[in-house]
């Protein structure tokens, strides 16, 4: 049995603005101390200017989904938008290997499995396709890229702000740590392990988020949790109000 209730369908296309989808995988556990953590998987999908797609924190490859993204459209680039949602790019390698691949600054020391790297958020002018920004919001144990998809006005994260719904976490004791972290819906933002890495890099941080606030934002996705479909801008203010 999984802890968190999946948002169904899974490895399916799922519309959230134009030219934009998620897709929610199977859940993974995430190493944590000597212990394991559940979490819900989630990818976004944009389709670029040219038709090409641009494939954000991939979720386990599985043949129905890789068949509707054939449909979709030509696989150019893969994500590995922090620390440590990167395990997947290398399956994703595998069947598209003329995709490019964007990763964060030292993710190639520190993953654990290996995949090629072909360009990095904020080292030099980073060769993000057409109708993105990005930022890079560095930390000590994590650093993770924020893209802005500006046709659907949509900010995409990842761990930066989790909104997990108590009522879709099954289990006691696993409500208790999404509250305790500060990553329960309505008010999720990154939970408080994640913050206090931060806190070294706070001035760089800050300014990354300054630029994050400016962006014309109307919708927010995360790899975990709901994502705010509505009022994006007021949701990152509030999200991002510990680093301010």
């Amino acid at each position: 049995m999984t802890a968190f209730i999946p948002y169904a369908p899974l490895n399916t296309l799922k519309p959230f603005g134009p030219d934009i989808w998620t897709v929610d995988g199977p859940e993974i556990r995430m190493d944590y101390g000597p212990s394991s953590i559940p979490f819900p998987t989630r990818m976004t999908v944009v389709r670029l200017a040219g038709g090409g797609l641009w494939l954000h924190s991939p979720v386990a490859p599985e043949e129905t989904l890789l068949a509707a993204i054939d449909r979709l459209g030509r696989v150019a680039w893969l994500v590995a938008p922090n620390s440590l949602h990167y395990w997947y790019v290398a399956d994703w390698q595998r069947r598209y290997p003329a995709a490019r691949t964007l990763a964060v600054p030292g993710l190639a020391d520190k993953a654990k499995r290996a995949f090629r790297i072909d360009a990095v958020v904020g080292e030099g002018a980073t060769p993000l396709p057409e109708g993105l920004e990005a930022v890079l919001v560095p930390g000590t144990a994590v650093s993770e890229a924020v893209f802005f998809h500006r046709a659907s006005r949509t900010v995409i994260l990842t761990d930066l702000i989790e909104n997990f719904e108590p009522q879709r976490v099954r289990g006691r004791f696993y409500r208790w740590l999404v509250r305790l972290s500060g990553a329960a819906h309505p008010n999720g933002k990154a939970p408080i392990d994640l913050r206090l890495t931060f806190w070294p890099r706070r001035r760089r941080v800050r300014e990354a988020v300054a630029t994050i606030l400016g962006w014309d934002c109307e919708r927010v996705v995360m790899a975990h949790g709901l994502p705010y479909a509505a009022d994006g801008a007021a949701e990152l203010r509030r999200a991002f109000d510990w680093a301010v």
